[in-house]
């Protein structure tokens, strides 16, 4: 359509004159001589001052065309198949009706000559268009299509190719590479994105299922129905990318990609395992610019956050932290090493893997297939003249044994333990074979630790809660009358979940002369769980109260991170916030 008549339309649609339009239209063509991507009907808006919405309502008045509202609009199978998978993608239009012989397509801009005539001749039928925005097309296109649908096309039509191992690269949003490896860098793209942490393909009997875990949960991405038959070249397209054998289908891989996102470095951990259907993979996506390093953005109570400090400075003993795997235990250790990080300290971690580099942090990788593993590189550590240990995860008899000789002969020693609750940490090392003696003596607190979801700030409401629900769930009596409780609408930024983001609860018990004897006596985790709260601990679901009154995170979610703890049952009368309720 010639500018002329663009100029016409805006002006009847009352978005801009003459003198106006030309002055737009001027400066849009020098910003595009520059090498700007602005799309024209973006720059139109951002310099009328309107929203996408707005101006393209009003130009589907002007025109006659439909303007849909795409998020309450069900598209049928039939009618998304009336024009290609590959011209639906590469000109954002989105076939939505279909009438008396004539197809509605809804496209972003009414003004690309080259968008409308390519539609038209592929629908191969009378089309009319209809507006809608352009970030509503491109959700509805993966809705509908699945990720990488486009690229599914075409690969479909490429030739049989020998996939090459190159250099770590940079991965864009239009990667013009051949389709297998154009598709596998937008799967990553997508999760990056969405912030997710790991990425699943997963194989079944006539499909291949991925899911992306954001904030915790897992949730499955649309996908082109065509995808199982790719099955084989995507995979061997991961092992190529991160260093495994391919030919080797019967047992398990691991490997590691090195990706830059936006200029971001992602360090991407994959592992391979074979099931009755394929090899089932599975991404894990470290972003080392996101680690929380500092302790104040962790979530700490004031009481809890100025124990930990001290704790943390101590010449000697041992710190654990305990909970389930992704509960953010690794990022709590990383923030107390940074913390006390300093030329005067030396301090030396043995993980598996190292998920972080620290400067200034001497950091040894667990590798059990030429024998180093957790006990043999501590045992070493201690000829190194630590003055701080940290051990990525007590596993065994001879690292509890090795750790402990280390707390007991003058440092400080970090690592964490697989148990549900704080108390439960004792019970644990005593059942693996440590004298009771030695953890009494070594151990000096206790840090057990949830992640929630936050609420979305962006759509953020207050709601009204049922007392008689607050007291089922244990929810604290004298609270209920002032407290004020929140959920997630759901909105754009955070793709209709509610949530975005996760914040730690945490308890921590701290060892102290009247708690010694339980331990020596080896008294059950629910007798020492109540003598400390006995003496101010603070339980998780205390402190996920305190985040839903101070409306960081909603009920739901501390009751799906916090179980019921047998040892709460037997809190005094005086307490009134047990931990009863369903999970």
């Amino acid at each position: 359509m010639a500018f002329e008549t663009v100029k016409d339309v805006f002006a009847r649609a009352g978005l801009a004159d003459a003198e106006k339009f030309d002055v737009c239209l001027k400066t849009w063509r020098a910003q595009a001589a520059t090498g700007s991507q602005e799309p024209q009907m973006a720059f139109f808006c951002r310099e009328l001052g309107l929203t996408e919405d707005v101006m393209l309502q009003k130009l589907a008045r002007t025109l006659g065309w439909a303007y849909v509202d795409l998020p309450s609009t069900a598209v049928v199978p039939e009618i998304r198949q009336k024009i290609t998978t590959k011209v639906a993608f590469q000109f954002n239009a989105l076939p939505t009706r279909f009438e008396n012989g004539t197809l509605q397509i809804t496209v972003s801009n009414p003004f690309n000559a080259a968008l409308l005539n390519a539609v038209q001749f592929d629908a191969r039928c009378p089309v009319q268009f209809a507006l809608a925005p352009q970030m509503e097309i491109e959700k509805a296109l993966k809705k509908y299509y699945g990720v990488g649908a486009e690229t599914l096309d075409e690969l479909a039509e490429d030739e049989p190719m020998e996939l090459v191992v190159g250099e770590d690269k940079e991965i864009t949003e239009n990667d013009q590479e051949a389709s297998v490896i154009k598709f596998v860098n937008q799967i990553i793209w997508e999760a990056f994105k969405d912030r997710a942490t790991d990425i699943h393909f997963e194989p079944a009997e006539d499909e291949l299922r991925i899911r992306y875990r954001i904030d915790g949960i897992l949730h499955q991405t649309p996908m082109p129905p065509q995808l199982k038959r790719y099955q084989a070249a995507l995979i061997s397209r991961i092992k190529v990318m991160s260093g495994m054998d391919i030919a080797e289908k019967r047992l398990p891989q691991d490997g590691r990609i090195n990706v830059r996102i936006k200029g971001e470095e992602i360090d991407i951990r994959v592992s391979t395992v074979p099931t009755v259907y394929g090899e089932s993979v599975s991404l894990r996506l470290l972003t080392r610019g996101k680690i929380f390093l500092g302790m104040e953005k962790l979530g700490f109570g004031h009481r809890e956050e100025n124990a930990i400090r001290e704790l943390i400075v101590k010449p000697h003993g041992i710190l654990l932290v305990t909970g389930p795997t992704g509960s953010g235990k690794s990022t709590s250790l990383y923030a107390f090493l940074s913390t006390i990080n300093s030329v005067h300290k030396r301090i030396i971690t043995v993980e598996e893997p190292v998920e972080y580099e620290l400067k200034g942090i001497n950091q040894i990788a667990v590798r059990p297939e030429i024998g180093l593993t957790f006990a043999m590189g501590l045992r070493h550590i201690l000829r190194q003249d630590p003055n701080v240990i940290m051990v990525g995860e007590i596993r065994d008899l001879e690292t509890a044994e090795i750790a402990i000789r280390a707390a007991l002969t003058g440092h400080l020693v970090f690592s964490t333990l697989h148990t549900n609750d704080a108390p439960s940490a004792f019970t644990r090392l005593v059942d693996m074979g440590i004298e009771p003696f030695l953890v009494a003596s070594s151990v000096e607190a206790v840090l057990a630790q949830r992640l929630v979801r936050t609420i979305c700030s962006h759509c953020r409401t207050e709601v009204q809660v049922d007392q008689d629900y607050l007291r089922r769930i244990g929810f604290p009596e004298e609270h209920m009358a002032t407290a004020k409780f929140y959920k997630g609408a759901g909105c754009e930024q955070c793709r209709q979940l509610g949530y975005q983001g996760r914040q730690g609860i945490y308890e921590l018990l701290v060892l102290n002369e009247s708690l010694r004897p339980l331990i020596l006596s080896r008294a059950a985790a629910s007798t020492v769980a109540t003598k400390a709260i006995e003496q101010g601990m603070r339980t998780l679901r205390n402190d996920g109260w305190d985040k839903v009154m101070q409306g960081k995170t909603t009920i739901e979610e501390i009751l799906r991170v916090t179980q019921v703890e047998e040892h709460l049952d037997a809190l005094m009368e005086s307490h009134h916030t047990p931990a009863g309720g369903k999970k």
